[in-house]
């Protein structure tokens, strides 16, 4: 009898080491390209449904200050993959390749045991692809591109080099592949069959899932349409993409919870830059994408991840897609051996363990492509100061940009989300400090561009 009791405390003592044992997450990372902050349903779209996107944010944490790196699509997906400003290491706008030297994420976790996937849009190899993208090659990347996600970190890929949208042509590994159906979709069939792999094997997974929706050009499936039929061609287009983006999410998550890995994988949401398809788009925030105003910066931001967030929770402090790469490493508790410094984003941790909710360092932004200096923007919360902020979008295109700004503007966004009031006269002193801080932040990122080291450092 005694015998049989030790036996079972032993195996009820082992369930538990089991059950408390450390287990490494999956990793979902998921971007939407050009959706705007008033994009979804969740946050009040006057028309626009997305039950999927509702449903995380109901379940997850739901933040509702979620900033993008930059106000175009390649420079943000740069800060994701290294949690670095992509202005240090020469992102600066749409088509701008990365550096090949650059830590990614992919690598971090590839070198510590993660199968690694990438999926839909890429445009970090600096190309924008041939706009015809239903005959061969389309917009696939090759195996010979010295910027394919595959010299990048990820062990498989099935990848555009820009926007695509229905009956693509990717490339699968290098090789290009002709799919049929909406682009959403297609990029979601393939996602699956990685995670699907992983899953079956116990292996952890990292999946980056980057639609090519709803950027132009806005084709969606008639049956995606037919909820807007009785709005204008345009918005049944624009609304049918963000339709399957959703329904992809939605598939997504079944599929995780179906695999029984949903508890231990953190699937991440974003958009790569503002709204581009007026005020609804922007939930009505000034700018649009291609600015550094609210409307092209703040986007939809969720993370659902039920072992570490078991209860659902919306957060004001503001985030950005810089903290992803150092949040995924402290979630995996993968080493970055050298990493290349500084980051400029922080770990999300504390925050999803609601042990904080304040944010321990600003967030910068910089338009550094054009003549100097360029417009920047200095976050630190709840205060947004603008330098030689730039009026309206298109200005130096020779549209109108309205009359001259001061060369200082300060806005406290918590409560003038529209950046309507310059606080900048009435207070100098924060002024100051805060363009003293940005003043040398900037300089960190010339000394970044510098570097001579990077044209021998070996990835």
């Amino acid at each position: 009898m005694k015998k049989i009791l030790i036996l079972a405390l032993l195996a009820a003592a082992s369930s538990v080491l089991a059950a408390d044992s450390p287990t490494r997450p999956n990793i979902v990372l998921v971007m939407a390209d050009d959706q705007g902050w008033g994009d979804t349903g969740y946050n009040g779209h006057p028309e626009l449904k997305t039950p999927h996107l509702d449903a995380l944010a109901a379940s997850g944490l739901r933040f509702n200050r979620f900033y993008t790196a930059h106000f175009n699509c390649s420079p943000t997906r740069g800060s994701i993959m290294t949690g670095r400003h992509p202005n240090r290491y020469g992102t600066f706008n749409p088509g701008a390749p990365i550096r090949a030297q650059e830590l990614t994420v992919a690598r971090v976790l590839q070198s510590a045991g993660y199968a690694t996937g990438h999926f839909g849009k890429w445009h970090l190899n600096g190309k924008n692809g041939d706009r015809n993208t239903t005959e061969i090659p389309g917009r696939a990347i090759l195996a010979s591109d010295p910027l394919s996600p595959g010299k990048l970190g990820f062990d498989e890929w099935v990848s555009a080099d820009n926007f695509f949208d229905l009956d693509p042509v990717l490339g699968r590994n290098g090789v290009p592949e002709k799919f049929h159906g909406d682009s959403s979709d297609v990029t979601t069939d393939e996602a699956l069959k990685f995670i699907r792999r992983q899953a079956a094997a116990a292996k952890p997974f990292l999946a980056v899932v980057w639609f090519g929706s709803p950027h132009v050009p806005h084709q969606a499936l008639p049956a995606d349409k037919a909820a807007y039929h009785t709005l204008s061609d345009a918005e049944q287009n624009y609304f049918g993409e963000i339709a399957a983006v959703d329904r992809s999410v939605g598939r997504l998550r079944a599929a995780l919870r179906e695999l029984k890995v949903a508890d231990h994988t953190l699937l991440w949401y974003n958009s790569d830059n503002g709204g581009n398809e007026g005020a609804k788009s922007t939930g009505n925030l000034r700018g649009t994408k291609g600015t550094l105003w609210e409307g092209g910066l703040r986007v939809p931001g969720i993370v659902e991840w039920p072992a570490r967030i078991p209860r659902p929770f919306i957060s004001e402090t503001p985030c950005s897609t810089l903290d992803i790469y150092p949040t995924v490493l402290a979630a995996t508790g993968a080493v970055a051996k050298n990493q290349i410094q500084p980051l400029d984003g922080i770990s999300l941790l504390p925050l999803f363990d609601r042990q904080t909710e304040t944010r321990a360092k600003p967030i910068p932004f910089w338009n550094h492509a054009g003549p100097q200096p360029g417009h920047a923007a200095w976050l630190d919360w709840p205060y947004k100061l603008h330098t030689d902020a730039v009026a309206a979008r298109g200005a130096k295109k020779g549209k109108k940009a309205g009359d001259p700004l001061p060369a200082v503007q300060l806005f406290n966004v918590a409560l003038d989300p529209k950046e309507t009031t310059d606080l900048a006269t009435k207070e100098p002193e924060r002024v100051a400090k805060m363009t003293a801080a940005l003043t040398a932040w900037k300089a960190s990122v010339e000394r970044s561009l510098a570097r001579s080291d990077y044209a021998t450092r070996s990835p």
